[in-house]
């Protein structure tokens, strides 16, 4: 699931940024918010397939949350804090119940194209719902697996989990790669001797010797 949304991800942000080039042929980028970005892509491709268009919602409307999820946690030592009608408060509710509201229309529809026989396990939101319903008896009652809230969560999660670390550790891989030249150069050379210009393939990772998984 992940390869194929890493590819096209990748492909569009190096499409975006080459057509950036200035006639110099270099391009200053700010990495960290680019590669949040291409984190938020990847995972709304991998979670939600063909919707990817609500899943980037998603994305936004959670990296919106984040800083306001930070300022609230710094007064959660304050008693009641959490339940005051302020003004991040109110935002913070209203996002998150415009991104369970998605979740959840996305969830009905993918159900409902299950049960019409449609296939849907080329992303992880099919995959989740096709294992619950292996886990429910004739009543639609949960069994073994989990409620409609706790997929909503599992949903939600993808977002939180996945941007920040991917993000964060594609930034420290670029400074690294900024402070020792030599090993962009061997890196390099060893994708484009393995694969030429071609599509890589996963299979293909096993070859590589600098640029390990």
């Amino acid at each position: 699931l992940m390869m194929p949304a890493f590819s096209t991800c990748c492909q569009e942000l190096v499409s975006r940024w080459t057509l950036s080039l200035g006639s110099d042929g270099t391009y200053e980028v700010d990495a960290c918010p680019e590669f949040q970005r291409l984190s938020g892509d990847v995972i709304s491709r991998t979670a939600f397939g063909s919707n990817y268009a609500e899943g980037a919602r998603i994305f936004q409307l959670q990296s919106v949350q984040t800083p306001r999820l930070l300022a609230r946690v710094k007064k959660i030592i304050i008693p009641g804090y959490l339940s005051l009608p302020t003004k991040n408060n109110r935002r913070m509710s209203e996002i998150n119940n415009e991104i369970e509201s998605i979740l959840l229309n996305l969830i009905r529809k993918r159900m409902q194209a299950m049960q019409e026989g449609e296939n849907t396990k080329n992303d992880l939101l099919g995959l989740m719902l096709e294992s619950n319903m292996r886990g429910t008896d004739e009543n639609g009652q949960c069994i073994s697996g989990m409620t409609i809230d706790e997929v909503v969560e599992e949903c939600k999660l993808f977002y939180f989990a996945g941007t920040e670390t991917t993000s964060i550790l594609l930034t420290w891989t670029m400074v690294i790669l900024s402070m020792h030249p030599e090993w962009q150069d061997r890196a390099r050379e060893e994708v484009l001797g393995l694969f030429g210009k071609n599509k890589i393939e996963h299979e293909g990772f096993a070859r590589l010797k600098t640029s390990t998984m």
